[in-house]
């Protein structure tokens, strides 16, 4: 296919595909899809060989968000029976960090619900990362706590953060129908403030919101702009209790012409398979590690994953090989000199219709997190 053989070049240059092009993949037939997911992952492999970093999320504050998002379990209103919990004391959240980092994980993700900290919970999250890099030597740690508000970048950098994590989401166009408390510009801002302090950014996107095909470039081609070092592909997690709970349109085919267009157009970035893959994608999850060169480990901050044990089996199964610590994730080129070597990644908190006959909406996948922090069971690393 002259569409494909165009694309891997281009990605193998690390050229900008044209936005037809970026359609054109999003319209591929699923009698097309394994030369779809092969071509890409000549890309991915061009820039990340078979290595797959390992993420870990822990959510330092779980509900309790005045912000009305209508894809999260944590909004204003929102009548999911998640747990909700004030803040981690430093010592639970190093606690719960430390089941990531022996499952294998390279960065931990300290995710808080809210519109965006205050200086003191700055100053909260600050102590929490320095007790944990303190504890786990070597680990990266990447900050999600909202807008950012002015200095704040700075503080984090200072305390030992790696990398902050707010992601655009959608389209700017539809920006409005997901979400009126916050703008689009305001996300866009704060991830530049991030990489303005020196912090690695990481920002992604939600697929499965109801969205064209046209608004998933559209915000895919905005990350490009904004230049993140990872872009995290979450898949809706349809949570009753939500304005999107019925929002069942994924199938996994659709997931991995999504995945596979994340990395034609953003080729030598650190891209993550996020939240819902183990609904949407489901069985095809192994496939998806053709595309992506990176995962979350275990639970997400309010829902749960398959066991971690799992994910490392999958990957080992499917040819892969976990990143050690010692590894640098990104190409040489998109790492600053001065860095540690590996700040890459981020987090992600948390789908469109397919070319063929789609199998039943599998809304019994979508489990509420019940373990890890927050509870007095153990995590799921």
């Amino acid at each position: 296919m002259d569409l494909l053989k165009t694309l891997v070049d281009k990605g193998l240059r690390r050229e900008l595909p044209t936005r037809q092009e970026a359609l054109a993949v999003l319209a591929t037939s699923d009698d097309d899809l394994l030369d779809v997911v092969a071509a890409a992952g000549k890309v991915r492999r061009q820039w990340f060989g078979k290595r797959v970093k390992l993420n870990y999320l822990v959510n330092l504050k779980s509900g309790l968000c005045p912000e009305d998002c209508s894809y999260c379990s944590q909004r204003l209103g929102s009548e999911t029976g998640i747990l909700k919990y004030t803040w981690l004391k430093p010592d639970e959240a190093v606690a719960a960090a430390g089941a990531g980092v022996a499952g294998g994980a390279k960065r931990v993700c300290l995710v808080a619900s809210g519109r965006g900290p205050t200086d003191r919970d700055v100053d909260r999250v600050s102590q929490t990362i320095e007790a944990i890099k303190s504890k786990h030597e070597g680990v990266e740690v990447c900050a999600c706590l909202g807008l950012l508000s002015d200095g704040q970048a700075d503080r984090l950098r200072a305390a030992g953060a790696d990398a902050y994590n707010h992601n655009l989401n959608t389209s700017e166009a539809t920006y409005g129908d997901i979400c009126t408390t916050h703008d689009f510009s305001d996300r866009v801002s704060t991830v530049q403030q991030a990489q303005a302090a020196g912090l690695s950014a990481c920002s992604g996107l939600i697929a499965g919101m109801g969205e064209s095909d046209e608004d998933l470039v559209d915000v895919v081609f905005a990350l490009r702009e904004l230049d993140p070092d990872s872009v995290p592909v979450n898949f809706l997690i349809p949570f009753e209790g939500t304005p999107l709970g019925g929002e069942w349109t994924l199938t996994p085919q659709r997931c991995l012409r999504i995945l596979a267009m994340v990395r034609f157009v953003c080729p030598d970035v650190e891209v993550r398979l996020a939240a819902g893959r183990e609904i949407h994608l489901r069985t095809l999850q192994p496939l998806a590690l053709h595309l992506v060169n990176s995962i979350f480990l275990g639970d997400y901050l309010t829902s749960e994953g398959q066991a971690g044990k799992a994910d490392l089996e999958m990957i080992a199964d499917a040819g892969f090989e976990v990143e050690g610590t010692g590894t640098t994730t990104l190409p040489e080129h998109r790492t600053p000199a001065d860095s540690c070597g590996s700040h890459s990644g981020g987090c992600g908190p948390c789908g469109g219709e397919a070319n063929g006959g789609a199998a039943a909406a599998r809304t019994d996948l979508v489990a509420v997190r019940r373990r890890g922090a927050g509870t007095d069971l153990p995590p799921n690393a």
